[in-house]
């Protein structure tokens, strides 16, 4: 089997998360975050919209972690993503980072939004 070192370029990837954490890029962020090409910042999640609307034209798809479980995204929140001309997919935090990770190392121009997982 070959394998190859993945290159991450400019982007910081998620390398871990856990209750109420993550850790990109090498360090750890407590609570929501925003992941995206200028580093990582805190995110006030669904209510929140006016971070996430400043990257409309930047990325191609937001990814939305909605913590441990996929859950549907509020309708006035994906509307007015949508509206801004933001592609936005929505799937459990966990899920989301791995989809994240995978894109940034093709060099994709996507971002990440993350609630937290709660302690189980």
């Amino acid at each position: 089997m070959r394998l190859n070192e993945i290159r991450f370029t400019d982007a910081l990837p998620v390398d871990g998360y856990g209750p109420g954490f993550f850790r990109i890029g090498g360090e750890v962020h407590e609570g929501a975050v925003l992941v995206a090409p200028e580093g990582v910042q805190a995110w006030g999640g669904f209510d929140d919209t006016a971070t996430l609307l400043a990257l409309a034209g930047q990325l191609d798809v937001l990814f939305i972690g909605t913590g441990g479980e996929t859950a549907h995204l509020p309708e006035g929140f994906r509307a007015a993503l949508e509206a801004a001309g933001l592609g936005v997919e929505a799937m459990n935090s966990p899920a989301a980072a791995r989809t994240y990770n995978v894109l940034i190392s093709e060099g994709r121009r996507v971002g990440a939004a993350l609630l937290p997982v709660a302690a189980g």
